[in-house]
């Protein structure tokens, strides 16, 4: 098999996507969020118990991510269409606790994966 008969993600980096899609054929999308934690052990009981399983039943929803280093956390949460994106992006400050302020909040289009 010559290079030219290898599709173009394989020739760029073995296990390398480079354009993500939805089922649909769009673009995926994900919303970042960025806060500062007050009280992390009331912060990550509200995570589990209510944000995660809330999230994952948005529509669109395809998986996500929340970290935490010392106080601050990061969140990335990966949805089908941008819509469904800005959609959960407009919600993220009523989801959170008082112990959790969100400093930012932002849609970016998902370019590559792996």
């Amino acid at each position: 098999m010559s290079r030219e008969d290898v599709p173009l993600p394989v020739q760029l980096t073995r296990g390398y996507s480079a354009l993500p899609t939805s089922d649909k054929g769009g673009a995926v999308h994900a919303v970042i969020v960025t806060v500062t934690i007050s009280d992390p052990e009331v912060a990550e009981n509200h995570l589990r118990e209510q944000v995660v399983p809330g999230v994952s039943q948005a529509p669109g929803f395809v998986t996500g991510y929340w970290t935490r280093k010392d106080d601050s956390g990061l969140a990335m949460v990966i949805f089908e269409s941008e819509d469904a994106a800005e959609a959960m992006s407009q919600r993220v400050p009523s989801i959170a606790p008082d112990e959790v302020t969100v400093k930012d909040v932002e849609v970016r289009e998902v370019v590559a994966h792996a």
